[in-house]
């Protein structure tokens, strides 16, 4: 990628100007910040993993058609790749926040440090949380990966904004014993809001995890951990 340009906070990737899925009850645009050091096999973003990339949008671009849809959307959620990367993603988060719109942030959670410094411009924050403790390396592929992520959800829990935690259910990547025990570990941080999503396959980042080998969950046995929230969503179509 072009080097960032001077008066450009963030490195962005991609811009979706309008959409109904991203915060919750929110009309929303989204900016997809460049680069994430996670490689989950499961991974659908592959071209946002690189932190360079010769196709960025300038910010200046972003703001201009933010400014034009000013009280036609209600909020921008920073998404990824993984935004907390990112050292101007609170300069930028501020310009937006002056703007009038909400602030919505996609985080796996893997700066803890950066994530708590913008929780206080955050409204609404959906963190992925791939696993229980003890399977995140084999996941993420970095070493000490759970113990950023549970950092950076225990942060959340703590700064009274609201949240999302949700995982993306890969059938080959996470069992019965293994979605349990993430739920058990939830609960005991006091969430209440969990979302399970299906895994698009045929996008995934580790092309072995494009087939899908086992047999998979079944819904029952899905809404059974669900009912330990206080809201819990299944997004997709489980068998």
């Amino acid at each position: 990628m072009k080097s960032r340009p001077g008066n450009s906070p963030i490195v962005v990737g991609g811009f979706t100007a309008l959409t109904t899925i991203d915060y919750p009850g929110e009309l929303a645009a989204v900016i997809f910040m460049q680069g994430c050091p996670w490689h989950c096999g499961y991974c659908q973003n592959s071209d946002l993993l690189p932190s360079q990339s010769d196709s960025s949008i300038h910010w200046s671009e972003i703001l201009s058609t933010l400014e034009k849809r000013k009280g036609l959307l209600d909020a921008v959620v920073f998404s990824g790749g993984e935004p907390t990367l990112q050292s101007g993603l609170e300069s930028a988060m501020q310009q937006v926040k002056a703007m009038g719109f909400k602030i919505g942030l996609h985080t796996a959670g893997i700066y803890p440090d950066r994530l708590q410094k913008v929780l206080r411009l955050t409204d609404w924050v959906g963190m992925d949380i791939k696993s229980a403790k003890a399977d995140y390396d084999k996941i993420t592929g970095v070493n000490g990966s759970a113990t950023k992520a549970w950092k950076s959800a225990r942060a959340i829990m703590g700064s009274g904004v609201a949240y999302e935690f949700r995982t993306t259910l890969h059938p080959d990547m996470l069992d019965r014993q293994q979605l349990s025990q993430l739920v058990k570990e939830l609960i005991e941080l006091g969430a209440e809001n969990y979302v399970i999503q299906q895994c698009e396959t045929k996008y995934c980042l580790d092309e072995a995890k494009r087939v899908v080998t086992s047999a998979g969950l079944e819904s029952d046995f899905i809404n059974q951990l669900g009912h330990r929230f206080s809201h819990f969503e299944i997004r997709g179509d489980f068998i």
